[in-house]
């Protein structure tokens, strides 16, 4: 029966240890995932740039990415060094994000968003209350923004999205 936790305990430390991981050591676009976390881009393999990934091009990306996060240089990952390096990540993927939103939506080029520019403001933000309100009483009930909210489900995050990116 012991033996049978610990070796539960190992898998389930082992899992979280490999996701970690592959949080920590995502590529610097954060565009794909893959299986085990970010990918990186193909370019980013490439070191050469002969149109070509080898395993040693694979090799050397994944120790950069373990040196970058080995901030002490011990040549081991702590907790705090893969989280650090997970919250860079994060970071990094936000303020790319950001650029683009800034790029897509600065209809007046300063630099800003003003509240008219940002996504679901205006016309296309009128039409979404007047499909919400389903009995068109000028008001959206609880039930009606619940209906909305299940027709939109899948749909509509993929529209947030696209409209962020």
């Amino acid at each position: 029966m012991k033996s049978n936790i610990l070796i539960a305990g190992v898998a389930a430390a082992s899992l979280i240890a490999t996701a970690g991981m592959a949080t920590a050591f995502g590529n610097k676009g954060g565009e794909r995932m893959g299986p085990r976390g970010m990918m990186p881009s193909f370019e980013e393999l490439d070191t050469n740039a002969d149109g070509k990934v080898t395993k040693e091009e694979m090799q050397a990306h994944r120790k950069a990415m373990f040196d970058k996060a080995d901030t002490n240089g011990d040549g081991k990952l702590s907790t705090e060094e893969m989280t650090a390096a997970a919250e860079t990540r994060k970071a990094e993927r936000m303020a790319k994000r950001q650029t683009r939103m800034l790029e897509k939506f600065d209809t007046d080029g300063d630099g800003a968003l003003s509240f008219e520019e940002m996504p679901g403001q205006g016309d296309r933000a009128g039409k979404m209350f007047d499909r919400a309100d389903a009995d068109g009483d000028g008001a959206i009930t609880k039930d009606e923004m619940a209906d909305m909210g299940g027709k939109m489900g899948k749909r509509g995050k993929q529209q947030l999205r696209k409209n962020c990116n």
